[in-house]
Formats: C-alpha cells, sequence, structure tokens
C-alpha cells in the first residue's frame, strides 16, 4: 500500500545535518509517509549516515552527477514518489512535530492543491529568530521546506525546471507555473518549521557545522508547547507582522517595488547570464 505522503530531502555532501532534519520528519504526529533522501551526486558519507537510520520508510537515493541546485534531486524524488502528496524539507531545515499533520489536514479540508505554513528564520549573526509567511501564489520565493503539494501539481506541470534555463529562482518558477494553471493555494495558520538559510552563512557547505540544528532539535523534542512559546516571543519582542496605516502600507509597497527593480536591473547588468545570482549565492554558501 502506498503511503499518503512522500517527503523529499535533497542533500549534497553535508552529512552532518541529516540525522537532524531526517530525525525531525520521522518525529512527525503523522506517520504515514515515505521518505526519500535524494543525494545530489554525494562522494562524503552521506549514503551510510541515511542507512544507519533503522526505519523501513527512509530511502537514500544518489544522482550520477551533481545538478548544481536541488531541483535535480527533488524532480528524482517526484519520479520515484509513491505518496499522493510530496513534501519538501531543506536538509539543514527542521520541523516541528505536527508539520505534516497540519498540512495533510488542510488540504483534506479544501480543495487546496497546494499548502503553505509559517516558518521562523534564525539569523546566524545574532541568533535572533524571524517569522516569515511563505507565499507562493503571489509569485514570492517561498521556502519549500514550508510547502506540501499534491503529487498531480509537478505530473501537470512538468516538475522543477533547472536554474540556469530560467530567469527565476526554480521555487518561484515553479510556484508561478502552478498558479497560472489555476492550482488552488491554501495558507495553514500554524508555525511548522525553523529555516537555517544556508544563503546567510559563508562558506557554509566547507565547514558542515551541525551546531543549530544539534541545538534546535533538542527544543523540538524537550519542549512540547514550543511553537505557542515561540509565537508568544515573536509578538513580545514586536517581531510578528504589526496592522499598518494605509499610508505606511502604501509607503511599504513603493518602497519593496523599488527594491524589486533595482535588483532586477542590477542582476541582469552585471549578472546577465540565466542562473549568475544562483551561482554567485552558491559560491557564497561554499558551493
Amino acid at each position: 500500500m502506498s503511503p499518503r505522503v512522500t517527503v523529499i530531502i535533497a542533500t549534497y555532501n553535508w552529512s552532518s545535518v541529516l540525522p537532524y532534519s531526517i530525525g525531525s520528519v520521522l518525529r512527525q504526529t503523522f506517520a504515514d509517509f515515505e521518505l526519500l533522501v535524494v543525494g545530489d551526486g554525494c562522494t562524503d558519507d552521506s549514503e551510510q549516515v541515511v542507512a544507519s537510520i533503522d526505519d523501513p520508510r527512509v530511502r537514500w537515493i544518489n544522482l550520477p552527477a551533481n545538478t548544481r541546485h536541488q531541483s535535480g534531486p527533488n524532480n528524482e524524488g517526484l519520479r520515484q514518489a509513491r505518496g499522493e502528496l510530496i513534501a519538501y524539507l531543506g536538509h539543514d531545515d527542521l520541523w516541528l512535530p505536527h508539520h505534516l499533520q497540519a498540512h495533510v489536514a488542510a488540504i483534506d479540508a479544501s480543495a487546496a492543491a497546494m499548502t503553505y505554513s509559517l516558518l521562523l528564520w534564525l539569523d546566524p549573526d545574532d541568533g535572533q529568530l524571524w517569522p516569515a509567511v511563505p507565499r507562493p501564489q503571489s509569485g514570492w520565493w517561498s521556502p519549500p521546506t514550508a510547502t506540501v503539494h499534491r503529487r498531480n501539481v509537478t505530473e501537470a506541470l512538468g516538475g522543477w525546471r533547472d536554474y540556469r534555463e530560467i530567469d527565476d529562482p526554480p521555487e518561484i518558477d515553479l510556484w508561478r507555473r502552478a498558479r497560472d494553471a489555476g492550482f488552488q493555494f491554501v495558507f495553514v495558520p500554524r508555525l511548522t518549521a525553523i529555516k537555517f538559510p544556508a544563503s546567510m552563512r559563508r562558506g557554509v557547505y566547507r565547514s558542515r557545522p551541525s551546531h543549530e540544528q544539534a541545538e534546535w532539535s533538542t527544543r523540538i523534542r524537550s519542549e512540547p508547547d514550543l511553537e505557542a512559546r515561540l509565537l508568544v516571543r515573536m509578538i513580545a519582542e514586536g517581531r510578528a507582522a504589526k496592522t499598518m496605516s494605509y499610508r505606511d502600507l502604501v509607503r511599504q509597497v513603493i518602497s519593496e517595488t523599488m527594491i524589486r527593480l533595482r535588483r532586477r536591473w542590477v542582476s541582469r547588468s552585471i549578472w546577465p547570464r540565466k542562473g549568475a545570482a544562483i551561482d554567485r549565492v552558491r559560491r557564497f554558501k561554499g558551493l
């Protein structure tokens, strides 16, 4: 019998974080899943790390060559997926235990093809957490870690595209194509994930640390009310989104529009080649 959900973890030569991300999947309150850990041509001991995890739901797959982005491993995961629903988890990110249960419930209660939830970003400089609400239906960048979709979405769209062949990051491209194809998005009003953005951590693929994931894994396991604690802390510290006046809202929209136009102009004038911006981030991360 096929599992309800296929979880895909794309990874590349960072085995030390895998026990934590995989562990956060295995601790899900919704247990009807398979977990595909897909290496992007890994040459380290990632296969041995995954093999040491004694759970029949976990399977290791390794691509024969590095594709330079999670799109390649994600597509292989989609090709081998048996679940009706697809969930993604960054190999250095963590889910709270109710992540899958909340997303599956939202899909079952609606006609949604895709669901997305609140997550927190951990700033490496000061250790502060910042709330982020993904908005995939708006064509904004939204982390796959906080997104679940029906498998027929990517079957209809043809999966993830290579970043070197498109103008936008593959995540934006996929969500935008789903929106344009008429697939319905539904927001899950829960905090379900902690993200440790590699793009904010210089040289992280060379040093390959896992201390942040270890610390937060311990908190997730030992604090059953962690979601509520974190949300209250966000509010108390003023990190939650605040209600703005119409004037302030308009001012922010104009400011954000100008910033995005400037970034687009810079990226096209300095890095006119498709995928150049992602290649620059790859170098920052140590890839």
